[in-house]
């Protein structure tokens, strides 16, 4: 078995022709960190070359497939970057009212805004197997004030698991809105209640799941984007109570705290209370968001997103 002095003598050779001065000193600081972990793990886990370039192959398919931020959720990348930014916030003595949670990879820019009530759905038709769903609350900041003219964006997937924009047999911005909060910093929208959903059989993230002893499934859950100027964005998601992945998430991403009491409601509870005429299901959630001179960062990533037409 090669020794560390070994290893560290192929990695000297490797960075001797990097040039002062030249290039990216932050890149050269994280690609050498992460060649000599990868080399010290070769060494002590005795991964072949063959191991290697199946490896590569299949870090290819994941590319080809763009499943990054797929694997991303499912290997827990994203959940520990979170955690990170948690860690950094304690640290710094800041409390998140409203937990943040991993944003996942099916946002898509630009969806539909309205004025304080949005309905989610471009043909409800075509959830009819689906439970009808409301959802209010307030968005406010840490000292409980409203904050008008935030912007609250939401998403969901339809009663086949899937997301508008990805799945193209659904119609632009399908289950997506953007509702700006008013004087009042209510908010309200109707939609259905989504369900849970897996990864795509046979895809690389599936393989992967698979070969670890994992499922690949997420439990019911909605997205959520809060930004307003002055303010960190939040990034967070509610899941559905009772669902029995609400603990088991192959992305991590529940907490406690994300997971609103629902109430259900019959036919004729819904005439009573001015819902139409269809039994529903109705949950109040609550968003704060934080003033940005108070940390230290504004909480956006900048990561590359889908923008429809």
């Amino acid at each position: 078995m090669m020794t560390r002095e070994q290893i560290d003598a192929v990695l000297a050779v490797i960075t001797s022709q990097e040039k002062a001065g030249q290039g990216n000193e932050r890149v050269k600081e994280i690609t050498n960190r992460l060649l000599k972990d990868l080399f010290y793990a070769m060494v002590d886990l005795n991964i072949t070359s063959e191991e290697m370039w199946h490896a590569a192959d299949y870090l290819k398919t994941v590319g080809q497939n763009n499943e990054w931020g797929l694997l991303f959720a499912g290997l827990g990348i994203e959940k520990f970057m979170d955690d990170m930014m948690d860690h950094e916030d304690q640290e710094a003595g800041l409390n998140n009212v409203t937990p943040r949670t991993i944003e996942g990879p099916l946002y898509v820019a630009g969806s539909p805004e309205t004025e304080s009530y949005a309905e989610l759905e471009n043909n409800p038709e075509e959830n009819r197997n689906l439970e009808r769903f409301y959802m209010e609350g307030t968005v406010k900041d840490v000292d409980g004030n409203p904050v008008e003219g935030a912007l609250l964006e939401v998403w969901h997937c339809n009663e086949h698991g899937m997301y508008s924009y990805f799945d193209t047999s659904q119609s632009e911005y399908n289950l997506r809105r953007a509702i700006r909060i008013g004087a009042d910093g209510k908010y309200k929208f109707k939609t259905v209640v989504p369900p849970g959903y897996s990864c795509p059989p046979g895809s690389a993230t599936d393989k992967m799941m698979t070969l670890l002893g994992r499922h690949g499934s997420r439990p019911a859950h909605i997205h959520f984007f809060v930004t307003a100027p002055g303010y960190r964005k939040l990034t967070t998601q509610i899941n559905i109570e009772g669902d029995p992945l609400i603990f088991e998430d192959f992305a991590f991403a529940t907490k406690a705290d994300l997971v609103p009491k629902i109430t259900r409601h019959s036919a004729e509870e819904a005439v009573a209370n001015g819902y139409g005429d269809e039994a529903y299901a109705h949950s109040f959630f609550n968003f704060t968001i934080v003033k940005e001179e108070a940390i230290h960062d504004n909480g956006e990533n900048h990561r590359t997103r889908a923008l429809a037409s």
